[in-house]
């Protein structure tokens, strides 16, 4: 993996932590009014392994401490982690320039993108 400044980890990890907070509320919301939570499930889940495999990374080099997902979770978190990118970049392209909504929006692109250089790293390995 790339060497990354402390400032840019601390960046990628309060950004996923962040998509973390937001999807757990969503989660928690949605099971109260007994909605289907199957897909913020999935993203959840997804989103917590790559933080797992970029911290990982980060960590040990080469990334060699064991983790509990295995192959199969981590490219299915990788699939779902690709699949949130069209969205937010469209939401990215309709935010003002200098908004705080902007802002956000890049940081998340930065940090989706590590951890999917990171799950990548992780599948090859």
């Amino acid at each position: 993996m790339n060497p990354f400044s402390d400032a840019d980890k601390l960046e990628s990890k309060q950004s996923l932590e962040s998509t973390i907070r937001k999807l757990e509320n969503a989660w928690s919301g949605m099971t109260q009014q007994g909605v289907n939570t199957t897909l913020v499930k999935k993203r959840l889940d997804a989103i917590r392994i790559g933080l797992a495999m970029l911290e990982n990374s980060w960590h040990a080099s080469p990334p060699v401490t064991p983790h509990p997902y295995t192959q199969q979770d981590v490219a299915e978190a990788r699939k779902v982690i690709a699949g949130l990118l069209p969205s937010i970049e469209n939401q990215y392209a309709k935010a003002k320039a200098g908004s705080p909504q902007r802002t956000l929006l890049e940081k998340r692109l930065k940090s989706l993108g590590r951890a999917i250089q990171a799950l990548d790293e992780c599948s090859t390995s």
